[in-house]
């Protein structure tokens, strides 16, 4: 027998970077994840969570879902237009999060049928909204499964092709969301023009289009525009309620503020801090990351 002793392998902490030190930026992030699973647990633990505590737990992990499956699609944007590289470690983070409060939210909808799994499967199969959010709930597993950096190296370009259809699975999470809202779609909207605000980034990109804080302004200002009409679609859709009606809403600014502005506000966030800290990356530096590492770098972009 050797003295030597082989050191057990272990799962990496998640505040720790690759070189095995404190990343505060990372522990922020985590924290950041964990926070508000804590707190539904607290929630429910002192009886806080209303008469209906397992339903509203399942509301609130499914928007949970939605909240952390845009912010890992908003980290590459962030990099670029603020010049901040090292959010790129924090996008697996993000999309793992997304995926523990979806399989949370089904778990939850499981405990809500009394665990009787033949009637959950045909709930799903039956129910338009519920069928698409396990499609959406399907390819995040699959995303999550291949998210290491073994899954990174052994698929090669095959990681990127499939990592892309994180879109697709954000469009069906939002999907459910709005089906299941029934009357009051203000949030889903609010997320749905978050995405908007993202894919219209990625268009530019895509169309070469500069990143400029003058450019940043104007997809603001579009992206603030197509919530509001968004909003007024579905209302005249779902309810036969006039879109001028729900445009005019937008206006008036003596009760609730609507989903649009939210977007708006956010999407000049953008411009500024391409204005404080710098053009983003330059296309030869994503491409020579892309060479060096296209699986980490290039998916989900």
């Amino acid at each position: 027998m050797s003295a030597r002793t082989v050191p057990a392998r272990t799962l990496p902490l998640p505040w720790l970077d690759r070189a095995g030190r404190l990343s505060a930026l990372k522990l922020v992030a985590f924290l950041f994840a964990v926070t508000p699973g804590l707190y539904l647990a607290y929630a429910y633990a002192f009886d806080a969570l209303g008469p209906k505590p397992i339903t509203a737990l399942i509301h609130n992990t499914g928007e949970l879902t939605v909240r952390f499956l845009l912010a890992s699609l908003a980290v590459t944007p962030l990099r670029r237009i603020a010049n901040w590289p090292k959010l790129i470690g924090l996008r697996r983070m993000l999309g793992l999060t997304a995926l523990a409060y979806a399989l949370a939210h089904l778990s939850l909808y499981v405990v809500d049928q009394n665990f009787v799994l033949t009637k959950v499967a045909s709930e799903i199969a039956l129910r338009f909204y519920l069928t698409i959010g396990f499609v959406a709930l399907l390819g995040l597993i699959a995303l999550g499964l291949t998210s290491t950096d073994a899954a990174i190296r052994r698929m090669g370009p095959a990681w990127n092709r499939l990592h892309r259809i994180v879109y697709a699975i954000a469009v069906l999470g939002l999907v459910h969301y709005f089906l299941q809202s029934k009357i009051d779609v203000s949030d889903p909207v609010f997320w749905t023009g978050l995405l908007l605000l993202l894919m219209g980034w990625r268009l530019m990109q895509r169309l070469r289009a500069p990143t400029r804080p003058w450019s940043l302004l104007l997809l603001a200002l579009s992206a603030g525009a197509l919530t509001a009409l968004l909003e007024a679609a579905w209302y005249w859709g779902k309810s036969g309620i006039p879109a001028d009606l729900v445009l005019g809403a937008n206006l008036d600014f003596s009760g609730v503020v609507r989903p649009a502005w939210w977007v708006l506000g956010i999407g000049l966030a953008l411009p500024l801090a391409n204005l404080i800290r710098g053009p983003g990356e330059t296309r030869g530096r994503a491409a020579s990351l892309r060479r060096a590492a296209p699986g980490r770098v290039a998916a989900a972009e």
